[in-house]
This record gives C-alpha cells, sequence and structure tokens, in this order.
C-alpha cells in the first residue's frame, strides 16, 4: 500500500510466489513460517553526547555516558495459502551507569516494541489486513517521520492500518483502508494523533508491474497546529528480479492548516527498494519528500515558533554483506532535510521563515555467529546535525557491543 512506504520492506518473494498474487503482493509479507522463537541479550553502549538538543553552557552539554540494555524477544510466523501471521514482541531495560546533569534526567528506562501483522485471504477475490505496531523508547528511527534528535524523556508511538483489497478482475483491484495512530512524547509540545481512510486503484500491467492510482484523507492534531492533508497519487510496484522489487508513488499534497491561511499545494514522493543482490549481499532504501506535521514547534532565542510549512526529504540506504558463514558486516547511512516556512511566534511577535536543518546518521557493524543459538555484535553510529534553531546544531557518536541467545 502506498503509505507504508515510510518502512523499509523486511523481505522479497520468489517470482513464482509474486506471480500467483501480484495483484496485491507489494514485498513487505512474511514469505515462510517461522516456529516460535525466543531471544535474550544485552548490550553495552558507549555514548559521547547523551542528550544533543542542549544548548551550550547548560548542564549535560556534550554529556558522555555509558549504558547497558539487556533485553528480551519473541517471534512468530506462521504463513498458509489463506492466512499470514506476524507477530514480535520485545521488553528491555536502558539503565545509565552514569548520573546526568541534565536536569529531570533518570538513569532507567524501560523499553518496549509490539508488531502484529494479519493478512486474512477470505476468498479469491477478498484479502483482509491488518497491520499493527507499538513503541515505547527514545530515539525513532530515522524513516519515521518525526523528530531526530533525543529528548529526556521517552516516547510512545503506535499505528494500526486496516484494510479490505477487492479483485475485480485478474488484473484489476482496489484497497480500501484507514489508519490510526499516534506519538506521545512530554517533550517540546510533540504529542499528535492520527486519522486517515484512503483508497488505492490496482492494476495489473504485466508478470512483472502493478499500475496504481490512490487517494489520502489525513487528519493531525495534538499539542501543535492541527491539519488536514489530502494526498492524490499515481506508482507503480516492479519486480527487478526474483529477489528485488522497487515501489514507488508522486503525486501532490494539499494542505490545510486550522487556524490559520497557511496550506497550499506540495508535491509528493515515495520510493522504496529491496533487493538480495546474491547470497552473500542485500540492500534495502527509501525515500520520501512530502509536508510532515511532527516537531512544528521550535525555539528562537527565547520564543517559540509554530511552523505550519515544514518540507522534508528523508534518504535511507542499508545493507549487509557475509564476509564468511559466519560473520558478516552490515552499515547504512540516512540524510534529513527540512525547511521550516510559515512560522508564527507563538508568543505574538514577527514570524520567522527560510530556516533549515539537516541530519546525517551513519552506523558500521560487525555481526559473528559463535554458534547456532549464540551471537555477538559491535557498531559504531555517528550522528551530524546542521540547524538553524539552538541546541540542534550537534555531532554524536555511539559505540555499542553485545551478544544475544536464541532459543
Amino acid at each position: 500500500m502506498n503509505h507504508s512506504l515510510k518502512y523499509l520492506f523486511s523481505s522479497v518473494a520468489t517470482l513464482g510466489f509474486a506471480c500467483a498474487q501480484s495483484l496485491y503482493y507489494t514485498g513487505d509479507e512474511a514469505q515462510e513460517s517461522l516456529p516460535l522463537k525466543w531471544t535474550v541479550g544485552s548490550n553495552v553502549i558507549y555514548d559521547n553526547n547523551l542528550v544533543p538538543i542542549v544548548p551550550a553552557g547548560q548542564p549535560g552539554f556534550e554529556e558522555s555516558a555509558v549504558s547497558v540494555n539487556p533485553y528480551a524477544q519473541v517471534s512468530l510466523t506462521n504463513v498458509s495459502p489463506q492466512t499470514t501471521l506476524d507477530f514480535y514482541a520485545r521488553v528491555g531495560v536502558i539503565y545509565f551507569l552514569t548520573d546526568s546533569e541534565t536536569p529531570g534526567a533518570d538513569d532507567t528506562f524501560p523499553s518496549a516494541r509490539l508488531g502484529f501483522d494479519l493478512i486474512h485471504n477470505m476468498n479469491s477475490r477478498v484479502r483482509f489486513s491488518s497491520r499493527n505496531s507499538f513503541a515505547y523508547e527514545f530515539e525513532p528511527d530515522y524513516a519515521q517521520g518525526f523528530s531526530s534528535p533525543r529528548g529526556v524523556d521517552p516516547y510512545t508511538l503506535w499505528s494500526s492500518d486496516n484494510s479490505i483489497g477487492y479483485r475485480f478482475t485478474e488484473r484489476l483491484g482496489t484497497y480500501t483502508g484507514f489508519t490510526l495512530g499516534g506519538l506521545e512524547t512530554d517533550f517540546n509540545l510533540a504529542s499528535r494523533f492520527t486519522w486517515e481512510v484512503y483508497e488505492q486503484l490496482r492494476y495489473q500491467f504485466n508478470q512483472r508491474t502493478v499500475l496504481t492510482a490512490g487517494y489520502r484523507y489525513t487528519q493531525w492534531s495534538g499539542d501543535q497546529q492541527d491539519s488536514t492533508n489530502h494526498f492524490i497519487t499515481g506508482g507503480f510496484e516492479h519486480r527487478l528480479s526474483p529477489t528485488s522489487i522497487v515501489v514507488a508513488s508522486a503525486g501532490v499534497q494539499l494542505r490545510d492548516v486550522d487556524g490559520t491561511d497557511d496550506g497550499g499545494t506540495s508535491p509528493f514522493f515515495e520510493m522504496a527498494l529491496t533487493s538480495k543482490l546474491n547470497s552473500r549481499v542485500s540492500v534495502r532504501a527509501f525515500t520520501r519528500y512530502s509536508v510532515e506535521d511532527f516537531d512544528t514547534v521550535q525555539l528562537i532565542g527565547a520564543d517559540p515558533f509554530q511552523f505550519a510549512d515544514q518540507q522534508v526529504l528523508r534518504i535511507g540506504v542499508n545493507g549487509s554483506y557475509a564476509l564468511t558463514p559466519r560473520l558478516s558486516a552490515f552499515g547504512g547511512l540516512d540524510y534529513i532535510n527540512t525547511s521550516f516556512d510559515q512560522g508564527a511566534n507563538l508568543n505574538g511577535g514577527a514570524g520567522v521563515t527560510g530556516l533549515s536543518e539537516d541530519v546525517i546518521n551513519a552506523s558500521i557493524g560487525l555481526r559473528a555467529t559463535i554458534n547456532p543459538a549464540l551471537t555477538g555484535e559491535c557498531a559504531l553510529n555517528y550522528t551530524d546535525s546542521g540547524s538553524d534553531f539552538l541546541g540542534r546544531d550537534f555531532d554524536r557518536m555511539r559505540i555499542s557491543a553485545g551478544v544475544s541467545y536464541t532459543f
């Protein structure tokens, strides 16, 4: 579905399976059953800039810290000709071994993630899809579409996407659905709630390609300005090879911001690629350009400004390479460019426009299979943020090492 391109695809079908249901298959569905699997593990993390949003000269500025992160995870995938069930859950604790100078910062934080996907083919024409996720943790994935720097509090992020697919003919079908989602945090007035309804028309152009046309109506509400967005898009899903698929859509975003004269029409684009080049190399990538509704309140001096037009370009790529049967390398690169326009001074002063922020995040690591159950991993992550806003211009490095045991 078009809006699911916010997330990197997790799997690629073989060509034979894809052709069997290619009118609806988009590359992000589980392909084989996996038994119930438990994983326990722990990571040790060194962070040279624990809370990068703290301004220079303030308590906690460029503060380093060491933390441990024990966790437990369970997963289960069951695939049948009629129903696909994919479930995982992870709970953990982040414990900082060093005390923070940042006011209000604790040393222990629980974390949790949950995912539940259900796809059910009711008959030869109708399929039901439900994709659900929940996260309580610190930093969001850079693909998610909201604040990049970390605050002093965790956030709660959840979403539920439910749809009905109907096949009119072997070549023509539709998706009709609704999405609910929310972000809850005490930091920077960022709590948001959204609901969306959408309709997508799908046409099987040939054995490898599905053409799409869609409409989405989205409403945002919360601590920041409420807004209404209409997305009108056209796109395609194309299988480059039996193990590679690209999905793309582009169009216009019609926007209205409550309580202001701001809004207008903006271009919209998103694309995702997942590919297993050979038995040793796999690559995933995505890009998206749109006007976003997260993190629209920023400080300039002592005054808070609310930006009605926040245009964001997100590009991400990651991959892995099997050096030996037991040792693999992995890495990734994310780039986020944000332009802030139509900023209103919430204290009543003059407005501003034409500000920007760039974030680059890079990571590299090694993963070793010690035995079939025991895995070790080490990684380096570097983030650089250049911003026109106070406290959001920083660089940060994190080094982690950990082990996990699966049974």
